[in-house]
């Protein structure tokens, strides 16, 4: 097994586990599917976007890089940046998501829960009648979550793939990079696609109807939780 190979195994196996171990990887699509009533194919649509936009970044990054004479030393900075800037847009992601989940908790009758004096006057007029899944559908279809979640991925660094693999790469040709920079592609683009369909299965399960009034404001708080994973914990 020459080098070159060597380095394309290197590129699977960081790939799969750099994506498995960064829960902001997987579990934003997971938890807003089921909060927001996506179907799997367009959950899967999703996340494949969002993940070619994810590894394009550092890709770009790497190769603009090289092509400049960029030192290493300089291009981590630029991906430890990038790095803190997704942490926070993911906690302010998190952060307005769970203040939105709370409104439509409170809409969906939540107030009855609550203290009367903290519930709008508009709130207690409303009237709470069932909304099918259908419906639902036909009120996201122009919604921006998606287009969040590409933004903040876009943004999101490849940490491994520029000093691991990009640089080395650089030793050989155009075309080792082009081919190490493919396999960490698909083999980050594929852990995602996987473990969110095992997640978004695994939600599908669990059945509580009284429940569902819930799901915004928990999506809310486990983005949130990613975003400061991230930002504190070295995700």
């Amino acid at each position: 097994m020459n080098e070159l190979q060597l380095l394309l195994l290197s590129a699977v196996s960081l790939g799969f586990i750099h994506t498995l171990l960064g829960p902001d990887h997987y579990l934003p699509f997971i938890v807003l599917s089921r909060a927001r009533k996506w179907s799997q194919a367009k959950t899967l649509w999703i996340t494949f976007i969002s993940g070619v936009g994810h590894v394009l970044g550092s890709v770009v990054l790497g190769i603009a890089g090289i092509a400049m004479g960029i030192s290493l030393n300089k291009l981590e900075n630029i991906e430890a940046n990038r790095g803190e800037l997704v942490g926070w847009l993911l906690i302010a992601f998190g952060l307005g998501y769970t203040v939105y989940g709370v409104v439509k908790f409170i809409k969906k009758g939540g107030h009855t829960h609550l203290p009367s004096f903290l519930v709008p006057r508009k709130i207690k007029q409303l009237q709470h009648l069932p909304e099918s899944e259908e419906e639902h559908r036909k009120k996201d279809t122009s919604n921006l979550t998606p287009w969040i979640l590409f933004l903040i991925f876009v943004f999101g660094p490849c940490e491994v793939l520029i000093p691991l693999l990009i640089f080395p790469a650089a030793e050989y040709n155009a075309m080792g990079i082009a081919l190490v920079s493919l396999v960490f592609g698909l083999a980050t683009i594929l852990t995602m696609l996987a473990v969110v369909f095992i997640g978004y299965k695994g939600t599908s399960l669990l059945r509580f109807k009284k429940g569902e009034r819930y799901w915004h404001m928990i999506a809310g708080l486990i983005i949130l939780f990613a975003g400061i994973g991230m930002q504190f914990m070295g995700w």
